[in-house]
């Protein structure tokens, strides 16, 4: 059985920001010890936005498709098994089976050109 951990150390260095286009979201999985990290970015310009990979409405990983986190237009994070959508900015739940509810915020951020846990 895989062990899975909900926060991360600050200042894990996972990658350039052009790692991620704009607009589009990445899955990150990392090992914390003995136990796994499930998260995901989501790029807009030069900011990022990072949530543990996890639905509110039912616990499990929010993409039936590796790093297809985003809405078609972009503007919106969904959930592939159950058509919830979350704002990208706070990942607050503006439609679907877990409204007013939010995601877990993984902190992230941009230092010299890298996303680096914060």
């Amino acid at each position: 059985m895989i062990n899975r951990v909900y926060s991360t150390p600050p200042g894990v260095t996972l990658g350039p920001l052009d790692l991620i286009a704009d607009r589009k979201a990445r899955n990150f999985v990392l090992e914390i010890g003995e136990a796994h990290f499930h998260g995901f970015v989501v790029r807009e310009g030069a900011r990022v936005y990072g949530y543990v990979d996890r639905c509110p409405h039912a616990g499990m990983p929010l993409a039936e498709d590796l790093d297809e986190y985003l809405t078609p237009k972009g503007d919106l994070i969904s959930c592939g098994w159950h058509g919830a959508l979350f704002r990208i900015s706070d990942g607050y739940c503006v439609g679907g089976p877990c409204a007013g509810r939010s995601l877990t915020p993984w902190p992230v951020q941009v230092v010299d050109g890298q996303i680096v846990t914060a």
